[in-house]
């Protein structure tokens, strides 16, 4: 029996792609042991449990990025952390540990290879973390989502998805989806969303040019955010909602998406070949405009920026576009090429080498 150790967490970012790899080992041996690391304060100390998975801890130590009273007790307190990860490795008999980056995984490479146990490495990001750069100098393989990732021997593999969306037959359930968000089957529709806080500037742009969007024959399903104040016009062919829990029947629904451009995101609209357009989110170092770098580069998707995102240039760009028949084709047809739903599958073939297999 294989004991399998995954790593990570902090964010939906780092937990979900583990996750569909964990969901994935388990499918494929159910006498295996799935164990995973995480942190106390990170999105996993939730997720994880309510999928069934038991999760093991290890401190939060985050890397210092400037002179502090926390810099000075880094070494001590990452020492620590190592020595946590150490006992389990040990006390749990691991035979691979796969890592996906955040806290739980720098400490994780670390007493990997101290302890003679074989890694891996999954980058989700364009821009890769600190945690992952470090593991992938030692890592038996190292996968990324996105080509073009600077990581040390990556190896594109893409991004382990959800279950929904790798099984997702969008034709389909076409009929269903759109029935689900009052829409006609018939018609295009244009899927807006920004996360399950939504995106301000998208909410504000589309306020002023939903219009033009119906105008050109087009349906319109937008997620304003859960917080967002936008008032419902309340007209045929515009189906608003605050949240969607039902990302794959608006996934079904859709022709073109706009939308920020996460990993997750960027990730799951190319597996499912929809054109987009993507207002990468302004803030943090860049690395939404890097996610949606290979789709523009494909030529799967266009990107505007947060600043020049207005309804002016939803009715310069976005509105034409609608209307180019043999654009819109041609960018599904690119999707459909850059895209993989194969993941999961990617990353397990990796751990499969680090163990011999």
């Amino acid at each position: 029996m294989t004991t399998y150790l995954l790593a990570g967490g902090g964010t939906a970012g780092h937990v979900n792609p583990l996750l569909a790899v964990a969901d994935g080992l388990r499918e494929r041996e159910a006498e295996a042991r799935i164990l995973v690391l995480g942190t106390r304060e990170g999105l996993e100390a939730r997720l994880v449990p309510e999928r069934g998975y038991e999760l093991l801890f290890v401190d939060k130590v985050p890397f210092p990025r400037r002179p502090s009273q926390d810099a000075v007790a880094f070494p001590f307190r990452f020492r620590r952390a190592i020595a946590q990860v150490r006992a389990h490795l040990r006390d749990r008999d691991i035979d691979v540990l796969a890592g996906f980056g955040g806290y739980a995984s720098a400490p994780a490479y670390v007493a990997a290879r101290r302890s003679g146990v074989p890694f891996v490495v999954h980058e989700a990001n364009a821009k890769p973390g600190l945690a992952n750069v470090l593991g992938a100098r030692r890592a038996a393989a190292v996968g990324v989502a996105f080509d073009g990732t600077p990581l040390r021997r990556g190896e594109v593999v893409g991004m382990p998805l959800r279950r929904e969306i790798v099984t997702l037959d969008r034709e389909a359930v076409r009929a269903e989806a759109s029935a689900h968000f009052g829409l006609d089957a018939a018609k295009p529709t244009v899927l807006v969303f920004g996360g399950s806080l939504g995106a301000r500037r998208l909410n504000e742009a589309f306020a002023g040019a939903w219009k033009d969007v119906l105008g050109a024959g087009w349906q319109l399903l937008h997620a304003t955010g859960e917080r967002s104040d936008l008032a419902d016009p309340g007209v045929p062919g515009y189906a608003m909602r605050r949240y969607i829990d039902r990302m794959d029947l608006a996934f079904a629904a859709a022709d073109l998406v706009v939308s920020r451009s996460g990993a997750a995101t960027v990730s799951e609209i190319a597996a499912l070949g929809i054109p987009a357009v993507y207002v990468p989110y302004a803030v943090g170092n860049g690395e939404q405009s890097l996610n949606a770098a290979s789709a523009v580069r494909a030529g799967a998707a266009r990107l505007i920026t947060d600043a020049e995102f207005t309804a002016d240039r939803i009715r310069s760009e976005v509105v034409p576009l609608l209307g180019d028949a043999a654009e819109l084709d041609r960018m599904r047809r690119a999707a459909a090429s850059a895209g993989t739903r194969a993941g999961t599958e990617n990353v397990i073939a990796m751990i499969d080498r680090a163990l011999g297999r």
